[in-house]
């Protein structure tokens, strides 16, 4: 009838904003306090709303932040934050806590002026740990518990949420084995277990969590146990109380988590993870036990987003600008650095059989992917686990392969002992793929890849190959495993390749792109900022002052072609997208001075600093890696 459709439709739009009016009354976490089972059920359907549209228009980490809606909500009804202090590991899920804790503008997600993709101090005195690099928390909460019982703050609590990708990092077990030790120190470790980090989750604790997640009989018979005994006349409580007390052996058989127990930690769960009052119980448990204790929730990434969901590569993980109805990009970007060198890596794999590749948790980002599907037996995903992907790949380097180890830059620096004891020491045959190296802008300071140039510069024979370009990628990289005397690195960019610069000609390995018949200036170029130096040199020229611009294209060693091009000059500018202190400027500001070359340098690079969040090029041109500020150098140089 029509009346009836019109008052259904009314009853919808009421409806609709009732939800609507539900988010916007949530400034902090006491707001839910209020909230019955109803109301939060509503309210976390809300949120992936708010979530979906959100993130879709600026990009950002969707899929785990879907999945932890339930848990958030829990967490903060059960824990009193900040006086509670709760620590993500890693920050990529930490949107929801974000909401919860009052930070609703979502417009400029990871991007200048907004908020942050991770956890920041300087947003919420709700965070903690504002890096988002994997495995740290529990250390973190190690730490923080200790000091509130030195400090007698014993009615603080201390949580600790970590992806079930995270644990497979080492760095999580040393925490875990302090914490186990302190029976009367209260850490709440609530266990993410999405069975993923960006990928599946690999290793034998995956397998443990997946026993755990396939058997969940303890919990469903103990409870049927408590409501049936209970009402069995004079005997019931008794048998009940004699069952409980031999929880040990009974989850030994149908919830095999003694893993855990043995190190000494209690055990809750494997929970629902998308039932918020079933999480808040666990949690309720948990923060009454006076010792540390683990709640392990089940949780599934992208969660509510059925474009998420379908996508099995990684649920979501991490998303730029996409259609929310379809799940698909609007415009599809141009081939990306990763892209060439997955390409190359599948070509060289089908050339020799004893190159393999390896990788830390990150497949399909840092391009392994493709040559995991064409040689799946010569693939080897470590888990977050860099300081043993480095010494595995020495290991395997001994035994006559070649290993290719691909990373984000910042990554790395996790590894460096592994690197400079383990491979350079012994000479391997072992190269290291630095994707994302520079800025990388969008996930702020902990993702910049603006270290490695500068702490590898340090490692004896070791050489870094800095490609400017898709096919300089390729052809270094083949460079790189036909190195067979110790370890190599190539390093790029993120993002989009642009297009090929072509050499005028090639000195003993060092390309010149520009080479003016009576040059006053040498422009040293890094990988990518040999756009920005060639751009300078024009700058350059409408003034009369002709630039010299090279390419060393392996940066580490210095080649001795620069200093003889430098002799030939009256000033050198070097460029590089890495910090400025002890990286590729400094090297060959070294190397003039020990030969005798007192020309004037200008080492532009990225100032030692914590860069906030940002695009790119605003920051390039923000800290003078600018054609502008290159050419700004030269002529200070040659003044």
């Amino acid at each position: 009838m029509p009346g009836s459709s019109s008052a259904e439709n009314a009853s919808e739009s009421a409806s609709a904003s009732s939800v609507g009016s539900l988010l916007s009354t949530v400034h902090g976490p006491r707001d839910l306090d209020r909230l019955g089972r109803e109301e939060l059920v509503r309210l976390a359907r809300e949120i992936r709303d708010f979530l979906i549209e959100s993130v879709t228009r600026t990009g950002g980490h969707l899929g785990p932040n879907l999945g932890v809606v339930e848990l958030s909500l829990a967490l903060h009804r059960v824990f009193d934050s900040p006086r509670d202090t709760i620590i993500w590991d890693t920050g990529h899920q930490s949107y929801v806590h974000k909401i919860i804790t009052g930070r609703h503008d979502f417009s400029k997600l990871k991007q200048e002026g907004g908020i942050s993709g991770y956890p920041s101090r300087t947003e919420s005195e709700h965070d903690v740990v504002e890096n988002s690099h994997a495995s740290t928390a529990l250390s973190y909460a190690d730490g923080i518990a200790k000091a509130y019982q030195v400090r007698g703050q014993t009615d603080r609590r201390v949580v600790a949420v970590i992806g079930d990708g995270a644990l497979t990092g080492g760095m999580a077990w040393e925490a875990l084995n302090n914490i186990a030790c302190a029976k009367d120190r209260p850490v709440v470790i609530v266990v993410n277990d999405n069975e993923r980090s960006y990928a599946p989750t690999i290793g034998g604790l995956a397998e443990h969590l997946s026993t755990l997640r396939a058997t969940q009989g303890y919990e469903k018979f103990l409870s049927w146990g408590k409501g049936t005994l209970s009402r069995t006349p004079v005997v019931g409580a008794a048998i009940y109380d004699t069952l409980h007390g031999m929880k040990k052996g009974i989850k030994d058989i149908v919830a095999p988590q003694g893993m855990f127990e043995d190190l000494g930690l209690k055990y809750i769960g494997p929970i629902d993870g998308h039932d918020v009052t079933a999480v808040e119980a666990a949690l309720r448990r948990a923060k009454g036990f006076r010792g540390p204790v683990i709640v392990h929730c089940i949780t599934r990434k992208g969660e509510g987003y059925q474009p998420a969901l379908d996508d099995e590569a990684d649920h979501f993980h991490g998303i730029g600008v996409i259609n929310p109805e379809t799940g698909l990009p609007f415009q599809i970007a141009g081939p990306s650095w990763t892209d060439a060198f997955a390409d190359e890596m599948v070509k060289i794999g089908n050339e020799r059989s004893d190159v393999v590749g390896i990788t830390a948790a990150m497949m399909i980002p840092v391009g392994l992917h493709k040559f995991a599907k064409a040689y799946p037996d010569r693939i080897y995903d470590v888990g977050i686990a860099e300081q043993h992907a480095a010494t595995s790949a020495a290991g395997l380097a001994f035994g006559g392969l070649h290993p290719v180890v691909a990373v984000y830059a910042t990554f790395l620096n996790r590894c460096f002992d592994q690197v400079l004891m383990d491979c350079a020491l012994h000479r391997a045959a072992v190269t290291f793929v630095l994707d994302r190296a520079g800025i990388t802008g969008d996930d702020g300071a902990s993702h910049n890849g603006m270290w490695d140039m500068s702490i590898l510069q340090v490692v004896p024979g070791l050489r870094i190959a800095a490609p400017r370009d898709a096919a300089q990628v390729r052809a270094q990289l083949r460079e790189a495993v036909d190195v067979h005397d110790g370890p190599t690195v190539v390093r790029y960019s993120k993002g989009a390749v642009g297009p090929e610069i072509e050499a005028v000609d090639r000195v003993d390995g060092v390309d010149l792109l520009r080479a003016p018949a009576n040059p006053d200036v040498l422009i040293v170029t890094a990988g990518p900022m040999a756009v920005q130096g060639l751009q300078a040199a024009e700058l350059l020229a409408a003034e009369g002052i002709e630039a010299t611009v090279v390419d060393p294209r392996w940066v580490k060693p210095v080649n001795p072609v620069l200093v003889e091009l430098a002799r030939g000059h009256r000033a050198v500018v070097t460029v590089e997208d890495n910090g400025r202190v002890g990286g590729v400027g400094a090297a060959i500001s070294q190397a003039l001075q020990d030969s005798g070359v007192t020309r004037p340098v200008r080492v532009l690079g990225i100032p030692q600093e914590f860069l906030d969040h940002g695009k790119r090029a605003a920051i390039l041109e923000r800290i003078g890696l600018s054609a502008q500020g290159v050419a700004a150098a030269a002529r200070a140089a040659l003044s």
